[in-house]
Parts: structure tokens; sequence; C-alpha cells
């Protein structure tokens, strides 16, 4: 039997049905860690690891089309699969590495918010509290359709940055230059921004999010190919935001030999270098990120440890119907809003460990994910490919390579 053509309106109609998940996913790491993480990497290295996005770029692609995969195939999320096939107790350390990561990560983003609230003027004891309040009202009395909506239009606004790098008049020759020729440093500090680098935008908490917000959705399997079509999208875009904050940052603070240790210090920093407006957009995009962010890591911890631990999950239920749910999700929130709230609190240390943590719990997830796939029990034969092993492998092994590096030149050196 001849199969029926689809027209191409019908087809930007089903992929705009299935959008979401993917970007969504993507942007939001670009969040107050990463993008603090952007700036101090351009600031303190100019352009010299703008050329580890690229290899970044095709493993985020591979990595997140696999979470897509297997929720798509068994309807699952990651943290279910993870226990059917692996046990309750694996499952159980598993999850509690991956609480403490997003209890960090997630305090990074409130840290985003007060350091943003205060570049505008405005105290991070108003900001901070009321910003809380509204990502716990907007899951709590949302549905998954009406929350995703409010996701996908935060993510317009992170074009801020993609401004700010045109302002900051960067030299794009050299920018181009260093784009396509690798360099590399074997000491402490370039290997830790570049496990900072590769963590935050790699970060294990995507795995799990995406991969429960593809089954949430009900994307079918005979839709997949525009679901894969939206992560391929959201991995680029995530990456061009990062390029920009590299550049915006090696343009205009390493050029003046500016060091700088936050977010906010880069915004302060920009402003007498590129103007009013880069520094206005630069702080916007930090306010923006972190609020977007601080409403999703929540939310992917509240998925990962119910899926694991067997709870009831999902935004479009009720608190009766998933209680562990909800209440994981307001406790991480309330936690990360109050800590950020205290004296003296070392946000900086806060921020940057949150994403070298990112980069050394990577390569454990990706084991679990990379079993899993080739499982043909589970997914047919939607099974990777050798190229997909391959790189999903090849990430492994590096990222172990870079992770012990860093730990024996900061224990025995």
């Amino acid at each position: 039997m001849e199969k029926k053509k689809i027209s191409l309106w019908a087809k930007i109609v089903i992929f705009l049905s299935v959008m979401g998940p993917g970007i969504i996913t993507a942007n939001v790491d670009n969040d107050a860690g990463g993008i603090t993480t952007y700036s101090v990497c351009g600031a303190h290295f100019g352009y010299s690891m703008i050329w580890s996005l690229i290899p970044i770029l095709i493993a985020l692609a591979v990595i997140q089309e696999m979470s897509n995969r297997m929720g798509v195939v068994t309807g699952k999320g990651l943290a279910d699969l993870i226990r059917e096939e692996f046990g309750v107790k694996i499952t159980f350390y598993a999850m509690v590495v991956l609480i403490l990561a997003n209890l960090g990560n997630a305090m990074a983003e409130f840290a985003g918010i007060a350091a943003a609230s205060e570049l505008f003027g405005i105290s991070k004891y108003i900001t901070v509290p009321l910003c809380a309040l509204f990502v716990w009202w907007l899951v709590l009395k949302g549905t998954y359709k009406t929350v995703e909506k409010i996701f996908l239009g935060a993510c317009v606004f992170y074009i801020s940055y993609i401004l700010s790098g045109f302002l900051a008049k960067p030299e794009w020759n050299q920018v181009l230059h260093e784009s396509i020729r690798p360099s590399f440093e074997f000491n402490k500090q370039f290997i830790f921004m570049l496990v900072g680098v590769v963590g935050t935008t790699i970060a294990p908490w995507m795995q799990f999010y995406q991969q429960a917000a593809v089954v949430e959705k009900g994307v079918k399997i005979e839709d997949y190919n525009y679901s894969k079509l939206d992560t391929i999208v959201g991995a680029f875009v995530v990456n061009i935001i990062a390029f920009f904050i590299i550049v915006v940052c090696a343009a205009t603070l390493f050029k003046q030999g500016i060091r700088i240790e936050t977010a906010k210090d880069a915004a302060i920093a920009l402003k007498p270098l590129a103007g009013n407006y880069c520094y206005l957009l630069f702080a916007f995009g930090l306010f923006n990120a972190s609020l977007f962010a601080a409403s999703i890591l929540p939310l992917s911890t509240a998925y990962s440890v119910c899926e694991g631990m067997g709870w009831d999950t999902g935004v479009n239920k009720r608190f009766k119907e998933a209680p562990q749910f909800y209440s994981l999700y307001a406790g991480i929130i309330i936690i990360s809003a109050f800590i950020i709230l205290l004296p003296k609190v070392p946000l900086i240390p806060i921020m940057l460990i949150s994403q070298v943590a990112n980069g050394v719990l990577l390569p454990f997830i990706l084991i679990f994910m990379t079993l899993l796939i080739n499982n043909k029990r589970l997914m047919g034969a939607h099974v990777n490919s050798k190229l997909y092993n391959a790189i999903c492998w090849t990430v492994v092994v590096v990222m172990i390579a870079l992770s012990s590096f860093l730990f024996f030149s900061v224990f025995f050196h």
C-alpha cells in the first residue's frame, strides 16, 4: 500500500504539537550556573575554550536524543527504567547523588535571581521569596500544557545574549579561527573550567527531565522524527547562547584583563566597556534564565526521584494524587531560596562547584543510559547505532579522565 504524503503545513503542525521537551530542556541548561561558567570561561580564558562547544554540541544532541527515544519507545522515565533494570539499591544511591547535585543547581538559580535583581537595584529579600512563590504556584496550579507554553515563552528571551554579543563588537575573524582550532592546557585551572563547561552544558538532570517530559506529553512513535528534531534544535540553541556569552566576555573582559567570579560581575564590568544596553541585556538574560531554571530543576528532581521510588508523578496530577512529587518540588524550592537569603552564603563556590559536580556525575548516568538503550527487550529495533555508542563511550571515557585528573591535581598536588 502506498504511503499517504503529508503536506508541509501538516508537518509543521505535527512538529509544533510535539515540540517542547527538547527545546525547553536544552534552554534551561543555560541557567545561572551555566551563565556564570561561560562568563568566567570567556573572561579568564578568552576564546581558547570556544572550540569545545562543537564536540559538546554533538555529544549533547546524541545524549538527549537517546533520552527522547527511550521515553517515546518505552513510555517510561529514565529513573523508572534504572530501578526496573538495575534494582532499587542502585537507584536509591543514584537519586541521593542527583538530589544533592540538583539542590546545588537550584541554589545557583536563586543566587542568579538575587544577583540579577540587585543589578536592577531591587533587594534579593523581595525578589527571591516572590520568585520562589511564583515557580511553586506555576506547577501546583498549572497543567502540563500551560506550564510548557510558559517555559517555551521564556526560551525566546535568551536572544538577549545574542544581542549582547554583537554589541560587544568582537573580532569575528579571531572568533572563527579559535572555534575551529582546538587548544588544550594541562593545568588544574583549565581542566576545572573545561569540566565545568561540559558539566553545565550536558547536565545529568537533563536526561531525566527530557525523558519524563516526553512521557508526560505522550509523544507517539509515529511522530518520533518530529520529536527528534525538537531535541536537535534545542542542542543547537543552547550552544549558540553559550557561544555568545563566551564571546561577549572574551571580547571585553579578557581583552582588558578583568577577572570576574560571577555573571553579576560580568554584567557590571560590561557596562563601561560595551555600554548600558549590553549591561541591561546581560542582566535581564541572567534573571530570565535563573527564574526559568528555578522552575525546571526542582521539577526534574521531583520527576526523577518519584519515578525511581515508584511514586506517582506529573504536573497533570493534583496534590492528592502525587503528594511525594509536589512535596519534593516544594521542598527543594523552599530550601534553595532560604539558603540564598542567609547572610554571607558563599554563592560563587556553590555555583561553580555544582557545575563541576554535574560533569563528574555525567559519565555514570551515561553508562546506565547506554546499557538501557542497547537492551533489545526494551527498545526493539530502536537500539543505538554503532556511531551513537562510540560517541557515548567516548564521552564517558573523556569525562572520567578529566574528572580523575582534576581529583588527583586537587588532592595529590
